[in-house]
Parts: C-alpha cells; structure tokens; sequence
C-alpha cells in the first residue's frame, strides 16, 4: 500500500529552494555543508552535531531545538532509529522539509518496513526526501543537500533530472554534453515523496527548461498522470528511462491480449498518451533532454543533413533508418537555390555532400546553408568532428560553426552541429554553440532518437490534454465468469459491434436448416465457455457448401458441446484484426490492437492503448503497425474499411468502460475487415468478467 502522504507544490518547493539549510550529523553533514559553499550557495547553514564544535568552518549547535528558527531544508545524516525521532521533532516546528540520508529502511525488508512506516507517520505533511537517499542539487541558487562530490556547476537554467538511483544520479552530474543542469533530484525509498510530487514542484520553476526521468517503477499511475499534465500545461517537455523492458512478459490467460502486450508495453502507452518521451539510453536521455532544452520541441520530423564528407552524408542516411525521421527528397526550385551557392562538381541532394571547395569560406557556408535551410525543415544539422585542440589547429573549423549560425538567423530555421562521436565536440565548444541557439548534438543514432522524441512531443502538444484515464477500482469479486461466444457476441453487438448473421442450435438436423436460411458459405462452432481457442481444439469448420458439409461438421462439433453455432461467412475480408481489452493491477482495463486471426501471437504485431481512448488514437495505433499496409491496398488488395474497424474497436472500449470495475478479459479475434464502405465484422469474441463465487 502507499502510504505517501499529499504535499503542496509550496510545501516542496520550499525544500527544493531553500533560503536556509539544517546539516545534521558528522562527516556527511559536512559533506553537505561544503559542495553548497562550493556552489556559491547564499542562505545560511546551521549544522547541528552533539560531538563536533564546528562544520566547514560554522559552529554546531548541539540539538535540533537549538535551531533559531524552523529550516527551510534539513539534511540528516544520521542512524535511521534516531533520524525518526529527529524527523518527528522537525514535523513539529514548521520545518520545510528533510533528506533523510540513512539506510536500514525499506530496502532491507523485514523490520526496515515496518521501521520505514514509522518514518513516514512521523513525518506527517512534511516533505521528506527518502530515506536510504542521497538528496538533490538545486544548481540554479546553489543549494547541494547532497553529501558526495558532483561534477555541476551553477546554471541561469537548465534541465532537471530526477532518478530513483543515487548513483546514477551521482553519474548524470558527470556529462560533458554542454546542457546546462538546473536540479537533479534523488529519490531513494520515495517513503514520502514520489517522482509526481517532484515533476509538478518543478513544473512551476520557469527557469527549468526540460525534465529528464529515471523511473524504476510507478506507485501511482494516476499521480503520475496529474503530473505529468501540470509539466505539459506549464510548457515543460519530458522525456523518460524507464527500466525493466527485459522483464518476462505477462502470463498469458485465456485471451491473446495479455500475450501481446506485457508490463512494459503499458508504460509505453502512459507515456504515449500524456506525450512523455520515452528513451532506452542514458546518452539517448541527455540528447534529447538537451535538444528539447535548447529549442524545445519539433513541429514534425522534417530533417536535412549537411556534411563535406559524401561518408558522413551516407552514414546519416543509413542510421535514419529505423527511427521516425524523414530526409525529404528536395523540390526543383530548392535544388536550384542551393546548387547555385555550389561547384559545378558537386551533387545536391538531403543528405547534402557540399564538399570542401568552400571550406573555411564562411560567406560561401553561409550562403549553401541559407539556401538548404529555406526547405523549411523542422531541424538543419551540420556533421562537424572537431579536431584534438591539444595536437590540432581548429581555427578553420569556425567558419562552419558561423555560417550555421547566420544561416538559422537568416531563415528562423533550428539548427544542430553534430559531432559523430562524443570525443570530437568539446564541451566550451558545444556551450558556445548552445549560446547561440545552435544545439551541440554528440552521436548521430542519438540525435536521430532525440529528434524523433522531440517530434512526437510536438505532435502530442497539438492534440491536446488527453481525458483522464479510467482508474477503476480493482475487482473485489473472488471468482469470474467466462461468457461464451454467443453470449460475448450479444454483449457487444449492444454496445455498437457488428457480428454475422447465425443461428444458436442443439442438433444437426437444426445446423443445416440455419445453414439453408442463411445462405452459404457458413462457418460451423461449437460453443462453450471452456473452448477459448477454437481452432486448436478442432471447435471450428468454415466455408461449408452444402447440407452434407454442415450435418457432418455440426455432429462433429456436438461431441465438443451441447451447442453449435452457424454463422454466415465474411466472404470478402481484406484484413484479420485482433480487438483486446486486458487488465493491470495498476493501469486497469487496458485495450490492445493488431494483426489477429490464428498467427496473432507468432506475428506479434499490436499497439496498445490505455481507456478512454478515441478515433484519433485509434487510427494512429492502427496505422502504427507493421502489418498496416494490410489496410491501405498493399500489392493491388482493396482498401479496407478503416472507418468501420474504427467504429468496432470504439464499441470494444465503450463496452470495457461501461464494465470497468469487472472486466477481466476480452478477445475480438479475428476481427474480419473488408473492402471499403462494406464494413468490419467480429468473427469471434471472448469476455470473462469478475463476479462473485
């Protein structure tokens, strides 16, 4: 259970912005006391320690209850028994809040949880970072409640990143990538303060620029969500490393869904909808971070590449592949624009080659420059490796850097130089570059995942604040009920699906007197709540002809169960999809689409979407697949009928919605789409709801 507390963004932010600062305890207090010194911090620091008469040069006052007035931020660093007590008395005294250095806690089980409960209720509606935390930095007024060295330094503004990980906090202050950190944040046990609280005390910062996350795990994906909104309504992009891809996927039920999806798949579709970029690297998360910091986001993934290597220009063009990044072919007019500003000897194209005939030329630079950049592209970059300063001379690489530079003022375009690796950009040159609005971007298959990042932030910001999720309460029934294929059918056909015209019968004689009504071709079922997988179970005959087909396959299917069903065939199907809601335990009812029919797992195509959902992201989730093409008239097959698989996935999620508090599983599978204007129509169906034993 959560036993998290709600703080006010004013009561977090206090801590996060301290006017003064309490160190409690020995070495790490003075730890403390010092990397704030060092950072030019300018409030007051009172160190409190029984054993020592002074910290980095203060006198100690001997006990908390010394302290003048009630501290802003306290840091202690002291035995988790007595941090308890000392966290309980500050919660007294209006104290802003603590870190709470100590271990022994959560993390080590048994008595530490029990120990850590302790903690939190004595904390009460102060914010405590913690415990078994290493604390933050706030860089920005130079406050370090941080008892380790760090490689930051001050900053006007700048990213903030926060992690659940002290060391891989401890490393992100490390980078040499030329982005300005305006906080980072540690986050240890989150025993009262959680990565939502810190995004939404954040969000409110105006010098903050972009926030960067490190996410094991989610307590509350509802506080998650709340804040993440506050950070997109106050401009804020973010971008997320959440870990755990490799996890073992769901167990699968007697649905296909769950097979599909997995725990991560339902992390994606967070951050999907709320427009939460989300990375699989650390250099990937500071690219993007800061690509997003120095421009913000992209309108759209528009790209050109300039290079005077036809290598670089060839290395571009193969890793854009695979990434959601698009090198436009150049109309007629541009290409004339820019081979004006080139030797004869030199092909135009994106990637452009514009050799070295105007090396070190920056009138010459500018001008090709202006003239590529009047595509209208959403990023320009230039692939430029600085040499070593310490063996090299560099002085001719500055008409480069300055003809990028006039180049984005001239036609308002964003602009990159690119190094190809880490080494050949060096950190004065990449802040230098950040001065001026060009962003220093440092691998090329990371700036690819950071421009496709920041696109799909723009995109996310033009569609709007989503709704909000459903957060239904979990299930209190013990048992639940299969419905059979018949009965599933009826449900959702009440809620707006289309299901084939057929006839429920207890004999053969019965089947083929349907089959006859009907029409042929038919398809023959037997029908039963334990048969989940027809075709495996031999349950199932299709395309029968005739009444000696249909008594034959009816007989069969009796042996299976008391019941069969005859439905008329979808004769003209273009396209099988599969319609699926399962559910999480923390994210509810979810709705998964994709390639269906019998090779839906072995094809393993789907996008997954969190309820409510709507046609807009419907339409997006379905083009997304790599089977899409499927829909579109691939190799001379009609369109299909978009619009009515659109209409049947909508009646699936309005049926889960209207069941939330029960649904267990659902299957449309295959959802059978057919030719333009003629409709989608579900060929099988599944649900099991929660319901009392």
């Amino acid at each position: 259970m959560d036993a998290r507390k709600p703080h006010s963004r004013e009561s977090l932010q206090r801590l996060l912005r301290p006017r003064n600062i309490a160190v409690v305890g020995g070495r790490e207090a003075q730890i403390v006391a010092e990397q704030c010194d060092r950072l030019g911090y300018a409030g007051t620091i009172w160190p409190v320690s029984p054993k020592r008469d002074q910290i980095a040069g203060r006198p100690c006052l001997k006990r908390l209850e010394d302290l003048p007035e009630p501290p802003d931020a306290v840091f202690i660093a002291i035995p988790a028994e007595p941090t308890i007590e000392a966290v309980g008395m500050l919660a007294g005294t209006d104290a802003g809040g603590t870190v709470c250095f100590a271990s022994g806690f959560r993390e080590v089980g048994g008595q530490g949880i029990e120990r850590q409960e302790r903690l939190i209720a004595a904390a009460g509606a102060m914010p405590m970072m913690g415990p078994n935390c290493h604390g933050f930095v706030n860089y920005l007024d130079g406050a370090a409640l941080w008892p380790d060295q760090h490689g930051g330094v001050r900053a006007e503004r700048g990213v903030a990143l926060i992690t659940q990980s002290g060391n891989i906090g401890l490393n992100l202050t490390m980078q040499q990538r030329s982005m300005d950190v305006a906080y980072l944040v540690t986050l240890g046990n989150q025993g009262a303060i959680g990565i939502p609280e810190c995004i939404e005390a954040l969000a409110t910062d105006e010098r903050v620029t972009a926030i960067g996350l490190h996410i094991e795990g989610l307590g509350d994906i509802g506080a998650f969500e709340r804040a993440a909104i506050a950070a997109r309504t106050a401009g804020i992009p973010m971008v997320a490393l959440k870990t755990g891809r490799s996890v073992t996927g769901a167990e699968i039920a007697m649905s296909h869904t769950a097979s599909l999806a997995g725990p991560d798949g339902l992390y994606d579709a967070l951050f999907e909808r709320l427009g939460v970029a989300r990375v699989r690297t650390i250099p990937e998360l500071l690219e993007t971070l800061k690509l997003l910091s120095i421009g913000g986001p992209l309108a759209g993934n528009r790209i050109c590449s300039m290079s005077c290597s036809g290598g670089e220009a060839s290395l571009m063009a193969d890793l854009a592949e695979g990434h959601a990044v698009e090198f436009p072919p150049m109309e007629a007019g541009h290409r004339e624009r820019v081979t004006a500003t080139l030797s004869e000897l030199v092909s135009v194209s994106n990637p452009l080659d514009y050799h070295t005939f105007i090396w070190g030329q920056e009138d010459q630079i500018a001008a090709t420059f202006t003239a590529m950049m009047s595509g209208g592209y959403d990023l320009s970059m230039v692939v430029l490796d600085f040499p070593r300063a310490d063996r090299c001379d560099v002085s001719t690489w500055w008409p480069t850097v300055n003809g990028i530079a006039r180049a984005a003022e001239a036609t308002g375009g964003r602009a990159a130089i690119l190094s190809s690796m880490q080494e050949s950009l060096p950190e004065d040159v990449g802040m230098h570059l950040a001065g001026r609005g060009i962003v220093p971007m440092m691998g090329m298959a990371e700036a690819f995942t950071a421009i496709e990042c920041a696109a799909l932030i723009g995109r996310g910001r033009a569609n709007g604040i989503p709704p909000a999720l459903l957060h239904p309460a979990p299930p209190t029934h013990a048992g639940s009920r299969v419905y059979d294929e018949w009965e599933s059918k009826r449900m959702l056909a009440g809620h707006g699906l289309s299901v084939p015209e057929a006839a429920l019968v207890t004999s053969s004689t019965e089947a083929v007197a349907a089959a006859e009504a009907l029409g042929y071709p038919v398809a023959i079922k037997a029908v039963s709540a334990e048969i989940a997988h027809k075709t495996e179970a031999g349950a199932v005959a299709l395309n029968l002809i005739d009444g000696d087909a249909v008594d034959a396959a009816a007989t069969r299917m009796l042996g299976l169960s008391s019941r069969v069903l005859v439905e008329k065939m979808v004769p003209d199907s273009v396209a099988e999809l599969i319609v699926g809601i399962d559910r999480d335990a923390q994210f509810g009812p979810y709705l998964v689409v994709g390639f269906g029919g019998v090779l839906v797992e072995l094809i393993n195509d789907s996008h997954t979407l969190l309820l409510p959902t709507d046609r807009v992201q419907v339409r997006a989730a379905l083009q997304s697949l790599k089977t899409a093409p499927m829909l579109t008239g691939y190799r001379g097959l009609p369109v299909a009928d978009l619009d009515a698989a659109i209409d049947a996935i909508m009646a699936v999620a309005d049926f889960a919605a209207a069941h939330a508090d029960t649904i267990l599983e659902l299957d449309v599978n295959p959802l059978m789409v057919r030719p333009a204007g003629m409709g989608a129509i579900a060929a099988d169906a599944l649900i099991r709801l929660a319901e009392p034993k």
